[in-house]
């Protein structure tokens, strides 16, 4: 779709106005006919078992989205991976590998690598034989399987599925018509539901959406979490405290699935946002793309800094850019409400996963 991830969100959701948007909505409606239909039948026949999902040898923890985009999935899959190998067990993490090169990691696998260098990392869209090449090869005991949610055909133990306090349920529409990636319905299987960037809303909104959750998901635990910042990273290994930008002039520029994430996550740190600028999800910066950067920053004035997400900084490798130091936000997750209960549901499967791997 050739349309800027901002104007087709200001699309969906209906802030566009006028006759052209009610008839390019129209359109989209059209489309999203089959595709939910599609999506439908998929799910079907998991459902009724004319599928059936691949168990594999060790316990299978999914994280995924009921919504197309940036929802936090990366954080949390980063700390559930943390997690279990601070218990003591070999995990590993599987994952489509998006929007990767051939033969090569994407801009995810990437930034896990930074965060997680001890924990493998495959891509394959055939998530089954990339859970079992990670046994085979590492002896792992337990799998993260990122962005899993619709690809059934792997089993799991638990389904863990992020809505994004921003919007959480896709503009009401499954895509194109909106940001669903199937019906809301297909929240049912669920069987932990974690609210991101929960402390962006208001307490009210917080209880709307759990309770909209609740009914669709009635037996799924509830989780709320924050992603706050932690370090400012640049790409040649130095590092930076993140108040230290606090109420300074910054340009800031992301390439995610929800920019408006980044965006206030930034605004929360104090950061004066002097120039914002949006890229498609997985965006690859070419050398074009470096130079319109670099020429924008120079044209925004007088600025402390340049912000990006480590996601993109691992693209960009540079530690400047128009002049101006370039810095990627490190964030980190903190459990809101609910840890109690997911840890004791964790240590479960830790606990399985050392008695299979025994």
């Amino acid at each position: 779709m050739l349309i800027r991830p901002a104007d087709y969100r200001a699309l969906v959701s209906g802030r566009r106005r006028g006759a052209g948007a009610a008839l390019a909505r129209a359109a989209l409606r059209a489309a999203e006919i089959p595709y939910a239909l599609v999506v439908d039948w998929r799910n079907h026949r998991y459902d009724r078992g004319a599928a059936a999902p691949t168990r594999a040898a060790v316990p299978v923890i999914s994280v995924g989205n009921l919504t197309l985009g940036g929802t936090g999935k990366t954080p949390l899959v980063a700390w559930l991976a943390d997690w279990f190998q601070q218990q003591g067990l070999r995990a590993a993490i599987v994952s489509r590998g998006y929007r990767a090169a051939a033969g090569r990691p994407n801009d995810e696998a990437l930034e896990l690598a930074q965060l997680l260098p001890d924990v493998p990392h495959l891509q394959n869209p055939d998530r089954v034989a990339a859970a079992r090449e990670a046994i085979a090869r590492w002896a792992c005991q337990l799998i993260v399987a990122d962005d899993a949610f619709q690809h059934r055909r792997l089993a799991r133990d638990l389904d863990i599925v992020l809505l994004d306090a921003l919007e959480p349920f896709g503009y009401g529409h499954v895509f194109p018509r909106g940001l669903l990636r199937e019906r809301p319905s297909g929240l049912a299987r669920a069987d932990v539901v974690v609210l991101s960037r929960a402390d962006l809303v208001s307490t009210p909104r917080r209880e709307e959406i759990r309770d909209r959750a609740a009914r669709l998901a009635p037996a799924a635990q509830w989780v709320e979490v924050a992603q706050r910042p932690r370090r400012l990273l640049a790409a040649d290994g130095r590092q930076q405290d993140w108040q230290s930008l606090a109420g300074a002039p910054v340009a800031a520029f992301c390439g995610l699935g929800n920019p408006d994430g980044f965006r206030g996550t930034l605004q929360a740190c104090g950061c004066d946002l002097a120039a914002w600028r949006e890229f498609p999800d997985h965006h690859d910066y070419g050398p074009e793309d470096l130079a319109a950067l670099a020429n924008w920053v120079r044209q925004t004035g007088s600025i402390a800094a340049v912000l990006c997400t480590r996601k993109d900084l691992v693209k960009i490798n540079r530690a400047e850019l128009g002049g101006r130091p370039l810095w990627a936000l490190a964030i980190g997750l903190e459990v809101l409400r609910g840890e109690p209960a997911l840890l004791d549901r964790l240590s479960r499967l830790r606990d399985a996963a050392a008695v299979r791997g025994a």
